[in-house]
């Protein structure tokens, strides 16, 4: 399964903004992006013009690493917004959130979306009660999310919760702290994903 490897702090200087792939870290002194709003590399201060397809092309890549979503995947996931009656770009924004990674995430059960992919391709989580370890699962409205009982004692489990309760859970999940079970309540929808994300030049993109 591909995977990006590399420095995430990157990515955030690369794109202009805090994509949060750090998790605690980004709300500290010790972010790499407060320190350094720019791009890496011995270029990295110069005024660039950016174009209109540079511009589509960034907001696209922003939200690709936002999810942890590689190139092709993304470009899948965008054929079925696509397809899908409304909206294409609030289409592919709830597609995005519907994953199974993100929403283990956005419950609170990992520190970050690369944290809770791993902790969903480990076994660590079931839906409706059923082991489920790929990533890119889709959740429905009334599936229920939970660690599985054999790992509820990991340390980094414990410690994602705390963190979760200052950073808060969307309105379209729910979860029972002391059963550690999620439930998604309603389908998301863009008023309720607050993420600094332009998903119209996204579909300009990849309509042009």
């Amino acid at each position: 399964m591909a995977r990006y490897t590399g420095p995430v702090c990157k990515l955030c200087r690369r794109e202009g903004g805090k994509l949060f792939l750090k998790g605690e870290r980004c709300y500290t002194d010790k972010c790499s992006f407060d320190r350094r709003p720019y791009p890496s590399g011995q270029h990295g201060q110069r005024r660039a013009k950016v174009t209109e397809y540079g511009l589509r092309l960034r907001e696209k890549q922003k939200v690709r690493r936002i999810y942890g979503v590689m190139e092709r995947q993304f470009r899948r996931t965008f054929a079925e917004a696509e397809r899908m009656r409304g909206v294409t770009g609030e289409n592919l924004l709830s597609l995005l959130e519907r994953r199974l990674d993100n929403v283990v995430f956005r419950l609170g059960f990992a520190t970050t979306r690369a944290e809770a992919r791993q902790t969903v391709r480990h076994g660590h989580v079931a839906v409706n009660g059923r082991k489920v370890s790929i990533p890119s699962f889709l959740v429905e409205p009334g599936d229920e999310i939970s660690i599985r009982e054999r790992s509820r004692g990991m340390a980094r489990v414990a410690a994602a919760i705390e963190f979760a309760e200052r950073r808060g859970i969307p309105e379209w999940l729910s979860l029972d702290r002391e059963r550690l079970v999620g439930k998604v309540a309603s389908m998301p929808n863009r008023e309720e994903i607050t993420l600094p994300i332009r998903e119209q030049l996204v579909v300009e993109f990849y309509s042009r």
